[in-house]
This record gives structure tokens, C-alpha cells and sequence, in this order.
């Protein structure tokens, strides 16, 4: 007798296991949902993370189409509790966007959103829209300067080659993935063409384009895809023109209007090239962080007064590091491009801009360190896991090296975020109760991500009705006057104000 043992999708939102289906074939739920919704065309979106399941409700929502949208991934311990949740009433994104629960909710109620773990829906598309990881593998250890890195491109291939098996021949693909510069021309464009061409299909009707989302999880997160400038191309014309008219449909483009580039090299660039300046402009930041609590200087004064000059708004503040899933890795998009496609040299100052914000948030614990030496069983609390603001979202958060830090120190941590129940990369519950937390006396108290929650007035009274501790703002959070509240209670110090 042969013992088989089912395997589980855990819901970090839910707490609870889901098990994966026994099979991948789910061609009867998607032709019954298609039957529902005759002549209207068929949008496919590729993943179902923190760009494509919001991407899927947008076009569900779409401003001039009455879509029927298929959103797809993969049936795996990662993944598949994303398609439970969707199907069964329960959106997989927590975030403070009330717009995400309108949208979804609408698009239950018109019926026309499904989602499913079979590549059969391809075959059904009209358009697919590509949202899924491209992952940059670091050889790196926090505690020294980065070794090295590596982009696979295996998975994403793979994805491609899915699309290719079962897509009609005049298609139209877009890919909205961050990728290396020259992806859809030297990758996406073969792997599709070599497929169709297997098939026995044309491989001159179907388009392929390149739009980059920049999707800003938060408050803003839907219009950040619906309300919002987009950068396209295609692989030619007919590509181009096809991209055009379909973003038109889901994009406010009269206020927010599209602009096209020559070539989809060029709008790869420019995702990678805008966040690069970006990452660039922190790491740029973390030295003069340094130079400002060496002078006695309080950094986020100097950088407001020199804000007031409209040339330098965009100078940046302090803060415990970068996260999220773009500024950690797409300079060394870039770079890699540069050497494997093109044949280039490195982009070395992009390079070491990745350095340098991987490093910030040891140097964010060095300086917690300068003002308690032994942290050995402190009690630690950590107020935010997500690398973002009022999000949940703990990819690459730079709380995670600090957290490091903190056990190598042997500090007992105790976690609250107020938008993430359960820290998937770690393995680890998060509390959601503040008040018990704050009852329970911690030594220490780091603000390590900027919720809202933690800077409202109600938060600071509860603060300064703690007996008196040590209270670490990473960020910068607190304003001049709530600072000077807290400071009649407890210790409190400011990463970049060497005037505290």
C-alpha cells in the first residue's frame, strides 16, 4: 500500500492550512465561468501577488471594457491559498486602500473575476497580462559588503513557455514584471515564437508589449495602477498599438496620459533606471545620516530647509533601510543586463547603491547599540514588520537584518504590526494587540516601520502612560512636538538627529 500525504498552502491572513488540489486540471470551473460571460473578451493575469491580484480587480473594474478576468498561479505551498481566497469571498492583499475591497467586492457582484491554477486559461485570453517575481539571488551576509549576485531566469521562463503551450496566435501579451533590459526582445519573443511556431500557429498576429506597473502599495493602491502615468512599448508596431488601446480601457488616460517609447528596451530601462536613482538617493542619504549625529546636527531639519528649494524635493531622509520587492534588486537588474545581454561592463554605482542600503539596517542596530550596550534578554519590542507604511508587506523588509541583529544579541523580541498577523519569511506570529504589548513593560521600544497607528495621538497618550523606558524612532516618525511629550517620560532617540 502506498501512503500519499497531502500537501498544504498556509494562509498567513487566516492563520490555516489549505490543502492543494489533487490534480491541476481546472478546465471545467473556468470554461463554466467563461459560458457565463459570452462575447466579452478575456483578460488572463499571470500571478496573483501583491501586483497581479490588484491588477486582476482593476481590470474587473475596467473603466470602457466589461472584461471577463482570469487571474492564475501556481497550485503550490506559496501560492494556492491566494486562488482559495479570491474564489471564496476573501481578498489575499491587506492593505489601507479602501478601494481594494470596493473593487473586489464589485467584481463578485458582477461575477466576472475568477481565479484558477490551470495554464488552460491562456488558451482563452485575449490579453495576458505578466505579473510575476523575476528574483535577484544575493551571495551576500548582512554583516559584510555584499559578495555577489545572481539573476535566474529559469522561472520566468518557464512562465513564458506556459503562456506559449496554450495562447491563441493573436494574443496580445504584456508584460508588466520588472525585467532586465532587452527580456522581451532576446526571451519572452523567442520562447513564444518557438512555441506558436510548434503548434503550427502564425507567429505574426500575436503582439507583444511592455508596460512597467508601478504599483505603490498603501493608501494609494489602486490608483496607483488606475490613476497614474504608464510608460509602453511594443516589439513592433502592431505590438505597440495593441498595447496603447488596451491600457486605454483600465488607465484614466485623459488625466494621467500614456507615453510611448521606441522599443521595449527602452521602457525596461526606464523601470529600472527610475529606481535605481531612487535606491541611489537613500544610499546616498545613509552617510550623512552618520555625519549628522557625529556633528550634533538633527538631519531631518537640514534636509527640510533644503527641500524648500524645488530643484532638491526629492532629497531623501534617514531610515532603518529599503524593502520591498523594486529598490533591493532592480539596479542589479540592470547591471546583470548590461553584462549577459548586452555585454557590457558593470553598473558599478548602482551596484554599490544596493550595498549600501542592504547594510543600513545593521548600522540602524549599531546605533541602538551605542546607547544600550548588553540587549542580552532586554525585551525588545518592535513596533512594524512591513517595509512600507500602513501595508502588508514584509518582502525584503529591512526589519528582518534588524531583527537579526537583535537575536544574535540574544534581546527578546516580541513583534506587533498592526497589518500583518503572521511574518511568513520568518515563521513567526505577529501581535495585533498594542495595548497588551505596551502594558507589558518592554525595555525597549523600536519604531521600525512608519504606521500610521504609531504616530496618532491616541498611540503617544499610551506611550506616556508607560513607566519610563527606551523608546528608538528608526524613521524619523514623530513630530517636533510629540517628541517633546514623550521626552518629559522617557529615553527616546532619532536615527540622524545628533542633537538628541
Amino acid at each position: 500500500m502506498i501512503e500519499t500525504t497531502t500537501r498544504y498552502s498556509f494562509n498567513p491572513l487566516t492563520g490555516t492550512e489549505v490543502p492543494l488540489p489533487e490534480t491541476l486540471d481546472d478546465k471545467i470551473a473556468i470554461d463554466s465561468f467563461l459560458e457565463k460571460h459570452p462575447g466579452k473578451k478575456v483578460v488572463v493575469v499571470q500571478g496573483l501577488g501583491f501586483v497581479g491580484a490588484v491588477m486582476s480587480i482593476v481590470c474587473a473594474n475596467a473603466l470602457t471594457e466589461d472584461y471577463a478576468v482570469i487571474g492564475v498561479d501556481l497550485a503550490n505551498e506559496a501560492n494556492y491559498w491566494k486562488i482559495k481566497s479570491i474564489n471564496e469571498g476573501s481578498f489575499p492583499i491587506v492593505a489601507s486602500d479602501p478601494k481594494i475591497e470596493t473593487y473586489y467586492q464589485q467584481s463578485r457582484h458582477k461575477g466576472n473575476l475568477l481565479a484558477t491554477y490551470d495554464a488552460y486559461a491562456y488558451s482563452k485570453a485575449d490579453v495576458i497580462i505578466v505579473d510575476i517575481n523575476l528574483d535577484v539571488a544575493k551571495d551576500s551576509n548582512e554583516m559584510n559588503d555584499l559578495a555577489g549576485y545572481e539573476v535566474d531566469l529559469s522561472p520566468f521562463k518557464k512562465a513564458m513557455q506556459a503562456i506559449g503551450t496554450h495562447c491563441n496566435e493573436e494574443v496580445l501579451i504584456l508584460v508588466e514584471t520588472t525585467v532586465p533590459p532587452g527580456t522581451c526582445q532576446k526571451v519572452v519573443k523567442p520562447i513564444i515564437e518557438e512555441s506558436l511556431s510548434s503548434r503550427g500557429l502564425s507567429t505574426e498576429k500575436y503582439k507583444l508589449g511592455h508596460s512597467y506597473e508601478r504599483v505603490m502599495p498603501g493608501p494609494n493602491y489602486v490608483d496607483s495602477i488606475q490613476n497614474f502615468y504608464r510608460v509602453f512599448a511594443g516589439i513592433d508596431d502592431k505590438s505597440a498599438v495593441a498595447t496603447e488601446k488596451f491600457l486605454r480601457t483600465i488607465i484614466s488616460t485623459e488625466k494621467y496620459p500614456l507615453t510611448r517609447l521606441g522599443n521595449t528596451n527602452a521602457t525596461e530601462m526606464a523601470k529600472v533606471l527610475e529606481n535605481s536613482f531612487r535606491a541611489m538617493n537613500i544610499a546616498f542619504m545613509v552617510e550623512w545620516t552618520r555625519f549628522a549625529e557625529e556633528a550634533g546636527v538633527n538631519i531631518y531639519e537640514v534636509v527640510k530647509a533644503i527641500r524648500m528649494r524645488p530643484t532638491h524635493k526629492n532629497i531623501m531622509l534617514p531610515g532603518m533601510g529599503v524593502g520591498g520587492y523594486c529598490l533591493t534588486k532592480d539596479p542589479l537588474l540592470a547591471s546583470w543586463s548590461k553584462q549577459k545581454l548586452f555585454e557590457g561592463a558593470h553598473l558599478t554605482q548602482s551596484e554599490k547603491g544596493v550595498t549600501i542600503n542592504d547594510k543600513m539596517p545593521v548600522y540602524a542596530f549599531e546605533y541602538l547599540r551605542k546607547n544600550i550596550e548588553d540587549l542580552n534578554d532586554k525585551k525588545v519590542l518592535l513596533l512594524g514588520v512591513s517595509y512600507r507604511q500602513d501595508v502588508g508587506d514584509t518582502r525584503y523588509t529591512p526589519v528582518e537584518i534588524f531583527y537579526n541583529c537583535l537575536e544574535r544579541a540574544e534581546a527578546n523580541i516580541v513583534l506587533h504590526d498592526p497589518h500583518i498577523p503572521y511574518w511568513e519569511e520568518k515563521k513567526l506570529k505577529v501581535a495585533q494587540d498594542h495595548k497588551h504589548l505596551l502594558k507589558e513593560q518592554p525595555d525597549i521600544i523600536v519604531i521600525s516601520t512608519g504606521h500610521s497607528d504609531y504616530k496618532s495621538d491616541s498611540f503617544i497618550k499610551e506611550l506616556l502612560e508607560m513607566e519610563k523606558t527606551f523608546i528608538y524612532d528608526t524613521i524619523g516618525i514623530y513630530t517636533d512636538i510629540q517628541l517633546e511629550k514623550l521626552l518629559t517620560k522617557h529615553q527616546v532617540k532619532v536615527l540622524g538627529r545628533g542633537d538628541m
